[in-house]
């Protein structure tokens, strides 16, 4: 049996820290950014971070 390949499209989007929490990066920060607010703006800077459920399948397809 081969080996299972690594699923790029997560790798790149998803990063496992050592405590095995999966952080991601919030959406709606592409376009259209005039009508959304400074603070809207700011707080989508932040890092967000998988709940468990999702968590399980992204550890998936990053660690194979």
């Amino acid at each position: 049996m081969p080996k299972m390949k690594t699923h790029r499209g997560a790798a790149k989007r998803f990063k496992i820290k050592k405590s095995g929490v999966i952080k991601r990066s919030k959406a709606f920060k592409r376009h259209i950014l005039n009508k959304k607010s400074r603070k809207t703006k700011r707080n989508l800077r932040k890092a967000a971070y998988l709940t468990k459920g999702d968590a399980k399948v992204v550890k998936l397809m990053i660690k194979r």
